[in-house]
């Protein structure tokens, strides 16, 4: 699902224009973005959560040379899934 269809969903699942919609899920994103900056957790329960996962400094080695290189430390955004979804998605087959 894309961003667009997302917003077509939500318009016509609660009845009001597109741009109107569009303005809810952009808020949406946005206050999880600046969440998600702050180094804050978000939960959706039933859903999932996200949170910044910190990565340290390491050595890794190009695949195509063989050689060593330097891995600098950085953060990255992290989703678990949540139960509830986990297991409505494990009985879809």
């Amino acid at each position: 699902m894309t961003k667009s269809e997302l917003i077509e969903r939500v318009a016509e699942r609660i009845d009001v224009p597109k741009n109107r919609a569009e303005a809810i899920v952009n808020a949406v994103f946005d206050s999880m973005k600046e969440a998600l900056l702050a180094d804050e957790r978000i939960e959706l329960r039933g859903f999932g959560s996200f949170s910044i996962r910190n990565y340290q400094a390491r050595t890794g080695r190009n695949p195509r040379t063989g050689d060593t290189v330097e891995v600098p430390p950085k953060k990255s955004v992290h989703f678990k899934v949540g139960k509830e979804l986990k297991d409505r998605v494990d009985t879809i087959n």
